[in-house]
């Protein structure tokens, strides 16, 4: 897939999630491989526009990260555009608006999936971030705002009117959260009315619900949200399927490393230790779902109390497993 002149190859694309798709999140994905596009998680625009250091360091990519997005959120059109502007002095491969968030404080607020309910400010955003650089614009939106009123077809061709380059839609609405019956015809309704290419979000997690999701939409390539953070490695096995290449075979000593690794880094790179074991617990919450006797790992590790704790209860899980093989 093309994104005006950046190849995505593969076409396959890490989601934008809230506290997880920072810059260690992102070099876990990249390390193991099979990405084509990397995003950050969603930057409030105002806080951009006034150079927060929080928000700076949400944008910060490595310079190998290429090509990366850098998604930004709001209601407030110019602020947006003087976002989008800062972020390509960063050196923002591509900017991309969410549509998307259905987060209670980002919604309370009119940003994220909220933009939904009101087409006319989504437009005069669009319009305005689209003015304002001259690199590639995508936006990423849910299906709509509630399961009686699934405008994304509407709310697409708008944003591929006002200059936009591609859109990644998620088949959930905001009303469905995180949950919700699964619905593709209103992605395959965006990919059928659009020219510009059309991503398809929600419930990729693995080879067979990836060709289930692009069989049922059409769209041109998958972003992928949670699925990454159970399986790192699901990028990896999606493109090993699509190449008709023998499965992936990852064991419990390459969990471990990948794990315990990723954890060392968070501890390397958090301002606190309460952070960094706060982002441990989250990540174990997901990442552990596909192991043995997954929920007293889990359960051990959300009941440290410290990194080291953490980490010890973890090597121990993983020399029960190898024993127990």
């Amino acid at each position: 897939m093309r994104i005006r002149d950046i190849d995505i190859d593969p076409a396959l694309i890490l989601a934008p999630m809230e506290g997880v798709t920072d810059l260690t999140f992102r070099r876990l994905i990249r390390s193991i491989g099979g990405c084509g596009l990397t995003v950050t998680e969603f930057i409030p625009g105002k806080s951009l526009k006034d150079a927060h250091k929080s928000a700076l360091k949400m944008a910060a990519f490595d310079p190998d990260e290429r090509p990366v997005s850098i998604q930004v959120y709001g209601r407030e059109p110019e602020v947006l555009a003087d976002a989008a502007r800062f972020v390509v002095d960063l050196g923002a491969d591509i900017v991309d608006l969410n549509m998307g968030c259905p987060s209670k404080k980002v919604c309370k607020n009119s940003g994220g999936s909220a933009l939904m309910k009101e087409p006319e400010l989504a437009r005069q955003i669009v319009r305005a971030m689209r003015a304002a650089v001259d690199v590639p614009f995508t936006v990423k939106m849910r299906a709509g705002w509630d399961p009686s009123h699934r405008n994304a077809p509407d709310i697409a061709w708008m944003c591929q009117e006002e200059g936009a380059e591609m859109v990644a839609v998620h088949w959930r609405t905001r009303a469905d959260l995180y949950g919700g019956e699964r619905e593709m015809e209103t992605i395959r309704a965006v990919k059928d009315r659009l020219s510009i290419p059309v991503v398809a979000n929600g419930d990729v997690v693995d080879p067979a619900s990836a060709a289930q999701t692009l069989a049922d939409t059409g769209c041109d390539a998958l972003m992928i949200g949670r699925g990454a953070i159970k399986d790192p490695w699901v990028f990896q096995r999606i493109l090993r399927d699509r190449r008709g290449e023998p499965p992936l075979v990852v064991d419990a000593a390459e969990k471990e490393r990948v794990l315990t690794g990723y954890f060392e880094v968070l501890q390397a790179h958090s301002a606190n230790e309460r952070h960094a074991l706060g982002r441990m617990k989250k990540i174990a919450r997901y990442f552990t779902a596909n192991l043995p006797d997954a929920e007293r790992l889990r359960w051990s590790i959300l009941h440290s109390q410290t990194i080291d704790e953490a980490m010890q209860r973890t090597h121990e899980f993983f020399a029960e497993l190898a024993e127990a093989a």
